[in-house]
């Protein structure tokens, strides 16, 4: 399944702007990255992989975050940088996770995926509120793997 057909350019744009709404309320960088299958057995850590790779830890206060997806592998991981890590409770991913589970199992990706970002972007403000000076480090655009 090619990715234009697991998501489409409409439901593309309105993940962008869940992510530009939920870093509103946050500091923090929110990043989705969709490829057809996953390269390794565990899909966090191909996510470790793809957050590096596209340099996420290169924020200020090292509070990215990634929403990778391998759709054909039906795989999915939700991980933090290492200031978000060392914040945040032990549990502090369990809702997104459940969220986006059960919205991948009904076929509903992008509503599922707005959804959790917005979860995440109202969960990372208690940690990490959003400033006036605030800039946005990283890119809002879905990025994709082969």
């Amino acid at each position: 399944m090619k990715i234009k057909k697991f998501i489409l350019d409409s439901e593309q744009e309105s993940i962008v702007k869940a992510i530009e709404d939920a870093e509103k309320l946050t500091s923090g960088e929110i990043r989705v990255h969709l490829e057809p299958r996953c390269k390794v057995e565990d899909p966090y850590q191909r996510a470790i992989e793809v957050f590096n790779s596209l340099k996420m830890y290169e924020t200020k206060e090292r509070n990215g975050v990634l929403i990778y997806i391998a759709f054909e592998s039906h795989k999915f991981a939700i991980i933090g940088d290492k200031g978000i890590n060392e914040a945040v409770p032990s549990n502090f991913w369990e809702e997104a996770k459940t969220t986006l589970a059960s919205h991948l199992a009904n076929g509903n990706t992008a509503q599922g995926l707005s959804i959790v970002i917005e979860i995440i972007g109202n969960s990372l403000c208690k940690y990490f509120p959003c400033s006036k000076d605030d800039i946005n480090e990283q890119t809002n655009e879905i990025s994709y793997g082969e």
